[in-house]
């Protein structure tokens, strides 16, 4: 099986110590009727279908017919980012030319995604960042220890509706909880319509569950915050030790990274499985459905709701204020709901200028409003 090395220098390729995965097939790495479609669409007679997996900065390692090779982006590629074309991503179809004995190779287009992960790149630019692409499956790893966070699910359920992956919740570190099924049952009702795994990748109870998603060709991607055992999953599930795992903090459980980069593996039964580096943080990018979908049980309440425009907040006839008070739904779920619309509202001001003049507008009208008010009560005050 395939092991990254340490970063290369700048100017120089990769050591070559990949062994090849697979060998002679496109099927083998998940390539279906959806990008052939794409492929014949172009004029690519001196280019080869590879996948990208594994990227080590400017490098990216790809696969195909041909084997495994290292690739770097062509300057007509650079160009065309530039203008906002999609730039390779761990999972990504792109359009090779090989080059020597098929030793390097040069990315010149990246083919249309299936699927796509996403999240507000970290820093000051508001830029969507790829964590993972043409994504069948996303396992979203949460651990049972002092880690449990039903609300950090939420946020990567919305994100990955929004995808267009079919997301199943992992509940690992079982043998270390004695109320394993309680949490269970919490997370079943957080996560409607979606299926949790219970499972412990130190022992590899409850491993069968996984059985159904690990069909060959499709691709899985395991998505949570560092600690909670991904790398751990990934070794149970190859068979061997492949990713360096390291113990959590025994004050917070909190994780340290130990995966460095986003990585694709090819499991015994031939299934493919990506292993990410932990989420510190994961603010959700354009995912205003995936939030409506990971909250449509409040989302139909809200359509009784009296008013059209309701905020759920203090008006009458509210269903939510309604459901809220009789104890069938949970105040911090609501409150987690706001949370993420009110970060999506934000994310759309920055993104569109005629947003943000709009919102700007309305709370100047708002102010106004309120120093008229202020005005005629002094005046009023004054008459006295």
């Amino acid at each position: 099986m395939r092991q990254l090395n340490a970063s290369p220098r700048s100017g120089e390729w990769p050591r070559e110590d990949f062994s090849v995965s697979i060998t002679g097939s496109l099927t083998g790495w998940g390539w279906n009727s959806y990008f052939e479609a794409f492929w014949r669409d172009g004029d690519r007679k001196n280019a080869v279908p590879a996948r990208v997996i594994a990227q080590q900065r400017k490098f990216w390692r790809v696969a195909g017919e041909f084997g495994e090779c290292w690739a770097e982006a062509s300057g007509k590629l650079r160009l065309a980012a530039d203008e906002g074309a999609d730039w390779p991503a761990a999972g990504d179809w792109i359009v090779a030319e090989l080059h020597g004995e098929v030793t390097t190779a040069m990315i010149q287009e990246v083919l249309p995604r299936r699927s796509k992960f996403l999240r507000t790149s970290p820093g000051n630019r508001v830029e969507e960042q790829v964590i993972a692409a043409n994504v069948d499956t996303a396992l979203l790893v949460s651990a049972l220890d002092g880690d449990f966070n039903p609300r950090r699910v939420e946020r990567y359920l919305a994100q990955c509706w929004e995808s267009g992956a079919r997301p199943v919740i992992v509940l690992n570190k079982a043998d270390a909880c004695k109320e394993a099924r309680e949490k269970a049952a919490e997370m079943e009702r957080v996560a409607i319509g979606t299926a949790v795994c219970v499972v412990s990748a130190m022992t590899g109870q409850g491993f069968d569950e996984l059985e159904e998603f690990l069909r060959p060709g499709n691709t899985l991607v395991l998505l949570g915050s560092s600690g909670v055992g991904k790398s751990t999953i990934v070794n149970r599930l190859l068979g061997q030790t492949v990713q360096e795992v390291q113990p959590v903090r025994e004050s917070d459980s909190r994780g340290r990274h130990t995966t460095t980069t986003r990585e694709l593996f090819v499991l015994p039964g031939g299934a493919l499985l990506m292993d990410t580096p932990g989420l510190r943080e994961m603010q959700l990018w354009d995912a205003e459905r995936g939030v409506a979908q990971a909250f449509a049980d409040i989302d139909s309440l809200a359509a009784r709701c009296r008013f059209g425009d309701c905020r759920h907040e203090a008006e009458p006839g509210c269903a939510v204020l309604a459901a809220l008070s009789a104890g069938t739904l949970d105040p911090a779920r609501v409150e987690n709901r706001r949370k993420l619309l009110r970060e999506q509202e934000f994310l759309r001001r920055k993104m569109d200028p005629e947003a943000r003049q709009e919102h700007k507008g309305q709370w100047k009208l708002i102010h106004r409003a309120v120093r008229q008010k202020c005005q005629q009560r002094e005046k009023d005050a004054g008459k006295r």
